[in-house]
């Protein structure tokens, strides 16, 4: 567990300080970016908001203009699981914790939000009790209430109506064992689970002691939603805000725009600077014309944030005005091909191990982009990143290009000596995924492994398609591309959501494959440890198990090439978010 003193610390330091000090604490001596001789905008150098605040400005106006190259999953706080959302949404909701806005490694601590303090456990840690600040509203000026969290929290139980967003507190909680959510049993008393003993306490009362409760409920299920404004599926169409901004308009699938929400009171918000007078965001824009835009100045931010496509590095990297303008960030991300056990013959272990065997991960790293924008060959699921990850690596191949008689040998020991076919499924508006889908198509052919390819929408690939369980079985999905960010950088916060088979439902999975026995149980060993050395151990226990049961192909240990826009202000890298920190950001 983190130490209390020094994370209340940090919650105290306003941002001005942030800013006056080179961005929020990186490790190290920092210095400001060049000036121009007028006095303007900073000079461009490469990978300088990795350690520090860009071009810093406590100038407010202007409009920040952003661009996403495929559909939100959600606007809805219940309903979202993307990093870039997780950051985003920020402008408009506050959670009851939050990581701390800026540059470096205190970018991975969280502070508080709309709550007074870090949490307080019980003596016996199973339970955790926060205090929301007084003088909180909502867009309407309705104050905000310890009752608007709990609900928004018991909202977020029902993954039918819900399915994108993360469980752990559906499954943390101890919810009553007839709780449905607050659709299906609206007069149910929950508060075994989540309890509002006032209108400014809220304690969250868990099935079992847990160590990372800040870390959770800096997520966006917390995110504080007015009962008597909620309208269940269709609530993302009007979402009331908390955060400094709210919804000028929204239309779904096509833009919306923020503006000013003039009930935020900054003086219980150190954090977010709240600099642009609006904020317009573009949806389904091609990947690449995104770049280009990104490159031109038409835009001022790339929403995805996991870095430029191949087609737009050919144009930077050459370029040192361009690459002047980039950051290239190690990122607690895998992207991965899901390897499904539910699509024979890839319910053989064997099977599957063919799979691995005959990857080319050379042409899958080149697929992202190679080793500067698309990340380091990953031999193992656990990124570096991540606290107490180790590299191990058991299915090493011949300078990584495959190792044919090994996949045949597999194949033979399956039973299918002359290969198979299935299904590979990629997210279309991501033109590095369908690059990776075509590299093991070619790949796996070397050994007669037929691949067909299908790219789904980003915004329902989960609910609808390769995380639906019905869909995925019906339409014998066996391998399907994607990718995953800590959700905090520890074992539990990268591991758990994807290779814990009791995380899956019928649609909304992001655990695509992995159902193994062993590996839940030694997730419940390395969880419920409290030595933190022990603990890291048994997560590297539970990354091997994962590597033995072969349904998780490791693609890269990702890197990002991020382009700064032209005339953004407060640009920092923040290791938390692993992407820009949104809410810092201004335009000159």
């Amino acid at each position: 567990m983190r130490r209390k003193s020094a994370l209340a610390a940090a919650a105290t330091a306003a941002l001005a300080l942030v800013l006056s000090a080179c961005g929020g604490g990186g490790g190290g001596t920092q210095q400001q970016p060049a000036q121009s001789a007028s006095g303007g905008a900073a000079q461009p150098v490469a990978d300088a908001a990795l350690t520090q605040v860009y071009n810093p400005s406590t100038k407010k106006g202007g409009t920040l203009k952003a661009a996403h190259s495929g559909d939100w999953d959600s606007l809805d706080p219940a309903d979202t699981y993307y990093g870039y959302s997780f950051n985003f949404g920020r402008l408009y909701w506050r959670t009851l914790t939050m990581y701390k806005p800026g540059p470096g490694p205190e970018g991975n601590t969280v502070i508080p939000d709309l709550a007074e303090s870090l949490g307080e456990p019980s003596s016996d840690g199973k339970s955790w009790t926060y205090k929301i600040k007084q003088g909180v509203k909502f867009e309407d000026g309705t104050p905000i209430t310890s009752k608007d969290v709990a609900y928004a929290v018991a909202r977020s139980f029902d993954k039918e109506t819900f399915p994108h967003g993360p469980s752990y507190l559906n499954e943390l909680l101890a919810w009553p064992e007839d709780f449905k959510g607050v659709y299906k049993t609206p007069d149910a008393d929950y508060s075994s689970a989540v309890e509002t003993p006032d209108d400014q306490t809220i304690v969250f009362k868990l099935k079992k002691p847990f160590a990372s409760m800040d870390y959770v409920v800096q997520m966006p299920m917390t995110a504080p939603v007015p009962k008597d404004k909620d309208t269940g599926a269709k609530y993302r169409e009007k979402v009331v805000s908390s955060g400094p901004y709210k919804f000028e308009s929204n239309e779904i699938g096509k833009r919306f725009a923020l503006v000013r929400n003039d009930q935020w009171d900054p003086a219980t918000d150190p954090n977010r600077p709240a600099l642009p007078d609006r904020i317009e965001v573009q949806l389904n824009v091609n990947a690449d014309d995104l770049d280009n835009q990104l490159i031109s100045g038409d835009i001022h931010l790339d929403i995805p944030g996991t870095g430029l496509q191949p087609a737009a590095l050919g144009k930077v990297l050459p370029d040192p005005a361009l690459k002047a303008r980039t950051d290239n960030p190690v990122i607690p991300r895998l992207w991965f091909v899901s390897v499904i056990p539910e699509a024979p013959p890839l319910d053989n272990v064997e099977c599957r191990k063919a799979v691995l065997w005959a990857a080319d991960r050379v042409a899958n790293q080149t697929a992202y982009g190679g080793p500067v924008a698309g990340g380091d060959i990953a031999t193992n699921v656990m990124p570096p990143p991540v606290v107490g990850q180790e590299k191990f690596d058991l299915y090493q191949t011949p300078e990584n290009k495959g190792d044919v008689e090994k996949a045949k040998q597999a194949l033979a020991a399956c039973g299918h000596p002359d290969g198979f076919e299935t299904t590979m499924t990629y997210r279309a508006e991501r033109p590095r995924e369908k690059a990776l889908a075509e590299a093991m198509q070619q790949a796996l052919a070397k050994v007669n492994i037929k691949l067909t390819l299908k790219g789904f929408p980003a915004s329902s690939y989960f609910s609808d398609y390769a995380g639906n369980v019905e869909y995925q079985k019906k339409n014998k999905i066996g391998l399907a591309g994607h990718g995953w960010g800590s959700d905090w950088p520890d074992g539990y916060g990268f591991m758990q959501a994807i290779v814990d088979s009791r995380t899956i439902r019928d649609a909304g999975n992001y655990n695509l494959s992995v159902k193994s026995d062993k590996v839940d149980s030694l997730i419940d060993q390395a969880s419920g440890e409290l030595d933190a050395t022990a603990r890291g151990k048994l997560w590297v226990d539970v990354d091997k198990a994962v590597m033995e049961d072969a349904s998780i192909l490791p693609v890269v240990w990702a890197k990002a090439l991020l382009l700064r826009g032209e005339g953004v202000t407060n640009v920092a890298y923040n290791e938390g978010q692993s992407m820009y920190d949104y809410i810092l950001l201004g335009v000159e």
